[in-house]
């Protein structure tokens, strides 16, 4: 008869042990991915938001077994039809609904005040001043100031005397400015002189604008260019992949993701120097966090190269140990305060650093 009792409770140990870890489990929170029409595939800034929430599921790009289920992502041709998408996911009771980008700025804006017990959070703009609203920015001039000054030593150590580098943006605005300002000021910390052009494409799916232009810009003999524009980064890489098989060494600069396996045209060979990675992917996780553990509060979290929600990349095997040793170097003075970076236009301007007649714009 003992043996019976051990042996019920035994199994009563075990039902309830699942049942706790089913339960467990069925409490984490339930959220939605809100991109713009280029998606989780343009390899850059969507792409890392949505590894954030992977990741945070324990899955992978591979693997997305509890998508459906605890997260999903809904792809959007344009804001009108965002602002419907956000009052559907309001009203089926999502826990978190997660924006990428300040184009959504509005739409959540007017979700928000519809729904106010929704949770939403958007990345990439902070002057929502609403309740039920979470906003992550980032020092983009810092992560920036990396490239420029890595592409420009690289310059140096290949012997270049007078390189010219170019900048590409998605939809010029207060975001986009940090992206163009910290890459001027890095490139001009190596070569106070250097030539700088810049071009912004009015969106962030132009990928075969962005590639005619770094045509364009190469053949006038522009050494590396920047494109902070989505997935039209793509474009610039495609172009100096080309470039690179035909012996011209010219580079591309990836953005928000590490972007050296989509400059590969030969074994370890990419066209990507360097990429300027954005920790959009951290955002997404802390958000999911705080929901978890209830301390969800609003307003803005700010990622600096502090808080490593910037960086620049060293996969490259071409990119030269003096650059990334260099580089890495002033990387913690920018960290400890002892480099300034101007994130605006007019700063920049007045303090004799960037150009005149850039399509830059500071809001």
């Amino acid at each position: 008869m003992k043996k019976v009792f051990f042996f019920l409770s035994f199994l009563l140990l075990i039902s309830a042990l699942a049942f706790s870890k089913s339960d467990t489990k069925q409490v984490m929170p339930t959220v939605r991915l809100i991109t713009d029409q280029t998606g989780v595939d343009d390899k850059s800034f969507n792409a890392a938001a949505w590894r954030g929430i992977l990741d945070y599921y324990n899955d992978t790009w591979n693997n997305q077994k509890h998508r459906g289920k605890f997260y999903d992502v809904v792809t959007c041709r344009d804001q009108t039809q965002a602002f419907e998408v956000l009052k559907s996911m309001a009203e089926e009771g999502i826990d978190l609904i997660i924006a990428t980008g300040f184009t959504f700025a509005e739409s959540i804006s007017k979700a928000a005040d519809l729904y106010p017990e929704q949770k939403f959070v958007i990345i990439d703009f902070d002057s929502i001043l609403k309740p039920n609203v979470m906003g992550f920015v980032f020092h983009e001039e810092e992560g920036s100031y990396l490239v420029g000054v890595a592409a420009a030593l690289q310059a140096k150590e290949e012997g270049k005397n007078n390189p010219k580098f170019g900048f590409i943006g998605g939809i010029a605005g207060a975001t986009i400015t940090k992206f163009e300002m910290g890459y001027i000021q890095g490139i001009k910390s190596v070569f106070p002189d250097a030539e700088i052009v810049d071009f912004y494409l009015g969106g962030w799916n132009r990928k075969m604008a962005a590639k005619e232009k770094a045509k364009n810009w190469y053949d006038s003999g522009v050494y590396a260019i920047f494109c902070a524009a989505g997935e039209s980064a793509l474009g610039v890489i495609a172009e100096a992949k080309q470039r690179q098989l035909k012996g011209q060494k010219v580079w591309a600069i990836g953005v928000d993701s590490d972007q050296y396996s989509e400059g590969i045209y030969s074994g370890t060979k990419s066209a990507v120097l360097t990429s300027m990675i954005k920790s959009v992917e951290q955002a997404s996780k802390l958000a999911l966090e705080s929901v978890e553990k209830k301390s969800f509060r609003y307003g803005t979290i700010v990622l600096s190269l502090k808080d490593k929600g910037v960086d620049f990349s060293k996969s490259n095997p071409d990119l030269k140990p003096s650059v990334i040793k260099q580089t890495e170097k002033i990387k913690q003075e920018i960290s400890s305060g002892k480099i300034k970076i101007y994130s605006t236009y007019q700063a920049a301007l007045r303090a004799g650093i960037a150009p005149y007649g850039l399509g830059a714009k500071d809001n």
